[in-house]
């Protein structure tokens, strides 16, 4: 009788690396990055452009409004009367929120002719007499043109942007997303090519198990037979001792097949165990992966917008020295209303100190120091001295809660 053939499974396909994703995604997080900073880039500058555009086409028209016509009478005034018609009726200051600031003086350098930016409160010139009137002829110009980020030619400039960049982001979602459906079905075809190996396999040892049983079965009717030619054992002995080698070798073959199926049984076990260990490795390396990533955009966070507060702050009030521990204050008020509040008295006590409510001297302090408080939105505070080169220096911006931490801030300062 032959020997039932065994059949070894075939390695499974060796799944590729996911080197190739992770650099895709990395891809695509820098283009999102690029995109965004192409987006704070075009709209600063485009406001740049805008505003030095601006700035030549008005000063051209005030020029050409400030020129005599012949026949006038009274120039100085007809000059005014321009220049206030151009800026009133002007579609970009009215609507578009640009904001523009004319200047019109005669030619003595000191008498001015006209004094305003196309609003309410225009500074009309004098009637002065046709004699004087001469000498203030020929007028000088100065024009200041200035687009404010809230203006609504800036808003109409930050939204088409806005518009490009979320089409390029979309668009970008949409291919990873096509990519990433591509991937699920690759991976989808391959576990599927994977169960139909399984199935091949499952087969082939069903057939082996059959072998076995017949084989087993053949075995059974030899030994019956032995048992019926024991009265012709002397007549057969030679073929008895060969009949029993036989069974010997089967009995051996049986100890092995059934060796084989213990090792192959616990090597399925061996790879199932590694497969459930290796999924368990992979998730808890993608969940690391996400809290690092959300750990460095939480880090990231707070000091972009500190740095971005302190440039605004530091171009915007140009009479204040603002201490980088007074930015982090800002930052670290939490509430929006708050520190708009703070800001507002902040420009109060940069454009006019006179009218800033100065509380009072801060008291028990060490005698070099000349600290003062600036109250705003009811319990906050601005503790500012004067200043090294401008104006005053911003030295903490706090509220009730954090005044005694602030005072021993205060205290520890050095004598300048």
């Amino acid at each position: 009788m032959d020997a039932a053939p065994t059949t070894t499974p075939a390695p499974a396909p060796a799944t590729p690396l996911d080197g190739p994703g992770r650099l895709e995604r990395v891809a695509t997080d820098r283009l999102t990055y690029l995109a965004v900073f192409a987006f704070l880039l075009l709209y600063v500058f485009s406001v740049r452009g805008l505003e030095a555009a601006l700035d030549r086409h008005f000063r051209r028209a005030v020029a050409e409004a400030a020129q005599v016509r012949p026949g006038e009478t009274d120039a100085p005034a007809a000059i005014a009367g321009r220049v206030d018609r151009l800026l009133r009726g002007s579609l970009w200051i009215r609507p578009g929120g640009v904001r523009v600031d004319a200047l019109v003086v005669g030619a003595d350098g000191r008498t001015i002719l006209y004094a305003g930016g196309g609003f309410a409160g225009a500074v009309a010139p004098a009637r002065p007499d046709d004699a004087f009137a001469s000498r203030l002829l020929p007028a000088r110009v100065d024009v200041s043109v200035a687009v404010p980020h809230n203006a609504l030619v800036a808003n109409a400039v930050l939204t088409g942007y806005a518009a490009i960049l979320l089409a390029v982001l979309f668009g970008n979602a949409r291919r990873v997303e096509r990519r990433e459906a591509r991937r699920v079905a690759e991976a989808s075809a391959a576990r599927e090519q994977a169960a139909e190996r399984a199935a091949r396999i499952e087969g082939e040892l069903t057939a082996v198990r059959e072998r076995l049983a017949r084989a087993e079965t053949e075995r059974a009717s030899e030994s019956e037979e032995v048992r019926q030619l024991g009265d012709e054992r002397a007549q057969l002995l030679a073929r008895l001792a060969e009949l029993e080698k036989r069974e010997a070798a089967l009995r051996a073959g049986d100890r092995e097949l059934g060796a084989l199926r213990e090792e192959h049984q616990a090597l399925e076990q061996l790879l199932e165990e590694a497969a459930a260990e290796l999924r368990a490795k992979e998730d808890a390396i993608r969940t690391l992966q996400r809290q690092v990533k959300k750990q460095e955009r939480a880090e990231a966070a707070p000091a972009r917008r500190a740095d971005q507060l302190a440039a605004r702050l530091r171009a915007l009030y140009k009479n204040l020295e603002i201490d980088d521990r007074a930015v982090q204050d800002l930052v670290d008020l939490r509430d929006e209303a708050l520190a708009l509040r703070a800001e507002e008295s902040l420009k109060r006590l940069s454009d006019d100190p006179e009218q800033a409510q100065v509380r009072r001297k801060v008291g028990g302090l060490p005698p070099h120091l000349s600290i003062f408080e600036l109250g705003f939105a009811g319990g906050g505070r601005i503790y500012f001295t004067k200043g090294r080169v401008r104006r005053h220096r911003i030295l903490l911006v706090g509220t009730k809660a954090t005044q005694k931490p602030d005072l021993e801030f205060l205290s520890r300062l050095p004598k300048e």
